[in-house]
């Protein structure tokens, strides 16, 4: 049985006194005992250092919100792997629309973000999705399977295991607009089926696989209903302690 996996990527949100305070009321929220769901908030890299001391032995998971691809250097601006896992970063989210989209991130720099990430032991969620013009394009499939085979190039079998696949279509993040479920599950299945291609039914059956997009609590149970929705990247409703335990709430 997969575990359901709630992520909070705050973005560009939440400065440090109101990381202090989200985490202070978040933490007291006992889901730990629950061996069926992860749980995980991404501040702003600022603000990593300071959480990741709150968030010691609580069971909530520490998440970056991006990695760059080499070790060391001049980079400016950069942050490395071996910073993150410094200070106890557990996931990093990689390839999210927006990194894609502002910062000309392509499939081939995902790739060698992943495998900078894998390198230093840290898990990935690894985000994919169509715009809206290739969705009205009935493009779909075609973008999410160019996007999957190359962010995981040359990622082994052994690698996939720890790596989370979020489905985010990029029209429905931050916009209020929600894919239709059977929309976001057919995406899930063909995802998980692609897998199933790219490696075996052991990988497929394992993977996690989130959904991303204006995600909150009245909508987040009927989407973890479905069969190959495993979690939620959430966006604006992770922001306020209230709203995110709600959702959490919604699907344990």
């Amino acid at each position: 049985m997969r575990k359901k996996f709630i992520a909070g990527n705050w973005k560009m949100n939440n400065n440090l006194s109101e990381t202090v305070m989200f985490i202070k009321e978040f933490k007291d929220f006992n889901i730990s005992d629950n061996e069926n769901i992860i749980t995980g908030i991404a501040p702003t890299f600022v603000n990593l250092a300071a959480a990741g001391e709150m968030l010691k032995n609580t069971g909530v998971k520490l998440l970056a919100q991006n990695v760059f691809y080499e070790d060391k250097g001049a980079f400016t601006g950069e942050i490395s792997a071996e910073m993150l896992k410094n200070i106890g970063v557990d996931y990093v989210i990689i390839g999210h629309s927006e990194r894609r989209q502002f910062f000309n991130e392509t499939d081939e720099t995902v790739n060698r973000r992943i495998k900078k990430a894998i390198e230093y032991n840290l898990k990935v969620i690894f985000c994919i999705g169509e715009k809206l013009q290739e969705r009205e394009q009935n493009i779909t499939n075609i973008v999410l399977e160019k996007q999957l085979k190359g962010g995981l190039k040359d990622i082994s079998r052994e690698d996939m295991k720890n790596i989370v696949v979020a489905y985010e279509p990029v029209w429905a993040i931050g916009t209020g607009r929600n894919a239709e479920i059977s929309d976001a599950e057919a995406a899930c299945l063909f995802i998980r089926n692609t897998v199933k291609a790219l490696y075996d039914n052991d990988i497929s059956d394992n993977l996690i696989i989130q959904y991303g997009g204006s995600v909150k609590a009245e909508n987040a149970k009927a989407y973890l209903s479905a069969g190959n929705i495993d979690g939620a990247l959430v966006g604006g409703a992770s922001l306020k302690p209230e709203s995110f335990k709600a959702i959490i709430e919604a699907v344990i």
